[in-house]
């Protein structure tokens, strides 16, 4: 059965506006990509947070003190030790949607082992108001809260990063220099993020990018708690996936786009330690790109069995945690 000339018509208007919209809108962030120096950016990088600092809750065990503020506009989780074994503290930077919360597991259980932590949200996730509308953030812009944080420390901290906040420690090693350590835990790839983490997210979601279009932000990938949870971990979880929803905030799409060529391409001088941590049953980043990119940068790679993405609230977050540690201690770091 041919279809009638107005019938075509129809179609092909139905099919050409959406395509004509997302190629302009990708045209668009591609043209406001290429004009981002992040040397620039970090030269001409401001905190526009509220000045002062207010205590949003303390807590204090037989090992550790946790104090919770948010100091100059920026919400800090800061675990102290009561027996610290080490001068060198750990900074932890979220990933995508996520705050300082999802880092509380780990922070309980270096500060017992004698670490000190301080886990930081980025403007717009958590309790850390928004300075810059979320869908204009880009990863350079978050660079210079990251930048501004490790020159907060004395002693030049252990840089732990998890999903995007493993791509911003990659950007950190590139245009700040180096650390004493890096743990990346299942960070964005060294190479691409579309690359390689889009083939996956379209096989779980393949109305995603027509939803991302939309929304000219990243929310559409967790519009709900069942898609929230598969993404980010798997059953038996130390988080529900209502919890885990109820946590969770709104991203930017252009720091995804970003994290590729031509606009981001890996150092290939890096003198700091590295350590990837890769879940095995992560549903946003394979197994193969995570070992080809921990090849790359020569760092030591570690595969969690049974894990998802959320490798800190994880079952196996304890094993996880003492295995970061287990390969911290033998660099000495003071």
């Amino acid at each position: 059965m041919s279809l009638s000339t107005f019938k075509k018509f129809g179609l092909g208007l139905g099919l050409g506006l959406p395509a004509g919209w997302f190629i302009a809108q990708t045209a668009w962030w591609a043209t406001k990509l290429a004009r981002i120096d992040p040397a620039v950016t970090l030269a001409q990088h401001v905190n526009r947070g509220e000045p002062g600092s207010r205590s949003l809750a303390d807590r204090e065990t037989d090992q550790y003190v946790m104090r919770h503020t948010v100091e100059d506009g920026l919400e800090r989780i800061t675990y102290i030790p009561k027996v610290r074994k080490h001068v060198t503290p750990i900074l932890m930077q979220h990933g995508m949607f996520h705050s300082a919360w999802c880092w509380q597991w780990w922070q309980a259980l270096f500060a017992e082992w004698g670490w000190e932590s301080v886990a930081v949200s980025l403007p717009g996730h958590g309790a850390s108001p928004t300075q810059r509308q979320i869908e204009l953030c880009t990863l350079d812009y978050y660079l210079g809260f990251l930048k501004a944080e490790v020159d907060r420390f004395e002693q030049p901290p252990v840089l732990m990063g998890h999903s995007m906040g493993g791509a911003l420690a990659q950007w950190y090693l590139k245009y700040c220099g180096d650390l004493p350590a890096t743990v990346l835990v299942a960070p964005w790839v060294s190479h691409s993020a579309i690359l390689d983490g889009m083939p996956l997210l379209l096989s779980l979601d393949p109305v995603l990018l027509p939803l991302v279009s939309l929304a000219w932000s990243s929310n559409p990938w967790i519009r709900s708690p069942e898609r929230a949870a598969r993404l980010f971990i798997t059953e038996g979880a130390l988080v529900s996936p209502e919890e885990l929803h109820d946590h969770l905030g709104p991203e930017s799409s252009l720091v995804v786009f970003q994290h590729n060529p031509p606009f981001w391409s890996p150092p290939d001088d890096v003198r700091t330690p590295l350590l990837w941590l890769t879940g095995e049953q992560d549903a946003t980043i394979s197994v193969a790109g995570a070992t080809r990119s921990a090849e790359f940068y020569q760092a030591a790679h570690l595969i969690v069995p049974e894990a998802g993405h959320n490798l800190m609230m994880e079952q196996s977050y304890w094993e996880t945690a003492r295995s970061i540690v287990d390969w911290l201690e033998p660099l000495e770091l003071p």
